[in-house]
């Protein structure tokens, strides 16, 4: 396993991140016993570094996870991130940014995770109705607590995250050290223009996620054909006639001619192409299998030659 520094800090991660939204639980098609030996066999590859959040599964992924990490004996060499702003209740401060549901919610977690600290957390979305000094204030008190090792933030856009610096910077708060956010060959544009040079510039490091597209670019999936059973494509939660456009088909089948080239998966080439981005740190993987582990694993191994990069970066190419 390679591990890389996580932007400008000296927290060294492994260069896969293993996301523990487990789907699969979610719906019933798993259990708890599973979700554990995922993030076991993860561990055993050489993983330190678990993505998690309070808003997954009501908690019960954050409870999984820290029961985990407490068999595996191993809490001191995990990286373990957890998130806030998610809705997770009806009342009128059950979401947001708030110091109010910061400090609740953080505490909530550890509670559920059975730690003393989380070390990186990260604020899930932006929050437009909080001052931003509000919000990073509160998540300075957690460093300050020792509750929090780390700060960041997910779903930011450039601007967001540039005002988050200043105002750590004026306030004299603990600065975001990393960003979140969705990137795929799918879905180029919310990363390339302005945030993966932003993150080079001030030293920020990028966690991606959904670096299969919910598992369209595993190459089980092809346009005109009926997706195969179980969430979400099959369960109405995403419209996936909608998604498997043209171009997103030609940029499964690029994936499956370099994988049959190359002799490993389609999956494999699609995480390689995430990794050859020197910006980022880490994608983040959602297996919910052990099998599915072993495979994204292999992902780094695969060094793509410049010119399978170049047709993946041609076929997936965004407009304007």
């Amino acid at each position: 396993m390679e591990y890389r520094k996580l932007g400008r800090t000296g927290l060294k991660v492994s260069r896969i991140c293993l996301g523990t939204a487990f789907r699969a639980f979610w719906h019933n098609q798993s259990d708890e016993a599973t979700c554990i030996k995922v993030i076991e066999k993860a561990v055993e590859l050489g993983c330190n570094f678990i993505d998690c959040a309070n808003y997954y599964f009501a908690g019960r992924c954050e409870e999984v996870l820290g029961k985990a990490v407490a068999a595996m004996g191993k809490r001191d060499d995990l990286v373990i991130t957890s998130k806030v702003w998610s809705p997770i209740g009806e009342g009128p401060n059950d979401r947001g940014l708030s110091r109010f549901h910061i400090m609740r919610e953080a505490e909530r977690s550890l509670k559920r995770l059975g730690l003393d600290h989380i070390d990186l957390y990260l604020l899930h979305h932006w929050d437009g109705d909080t001052p931003l000094d509000e919000t990073l204030r509160a998540m300075d008190d957690l460093v300050r607590q020792g509750k929090a090792r780390y700060v960041g933030a997910c779903n930011f856009t450039a601007a967001q995250a540039v005002e988050a610096l200043w105002v750590a910077e004026v306030g004299g708060y603990d600065p975001l050290v990393c960003l979140q956010n969705h990137y795929n060959l799918l879905s180029r544009r919310e990363c390339e223009p302005e945030l993966l040079p932003r993150c080079s510039r001030h030293g920020l490091g990028m966690i991606t996620y959904s670096p299969l597209a919910i598992g369209l670019l595993s190459g089980r999936f092809r346009r005109g054909q009926t997706p195969p059973p179980g969430p979400p494509w099959s369960g109405g939660q995403y419209e996936f006639e909608k998604a498997m456009t043209p171009q997103a088909d030609a940029v499964v089948q690029q994936l499956i001619d370099i994988a049959a080239a190359r002799g490993c998966t389609p999956a494999q080439v699609a995480i390689a192409w995430v990794l050859d981005h020197p910006e980022i740190s880490a994608p983040i993987i959602g297996p919910d299998f052990p099998a599915q582990v072993e495979e994204v694993f292999g992902a780094l191994d695969l060094k793509l030659a410049a010119e399978e990069r170049a047709a993946l970066d041609q076929v997936s190419a965004w407009q304007g």
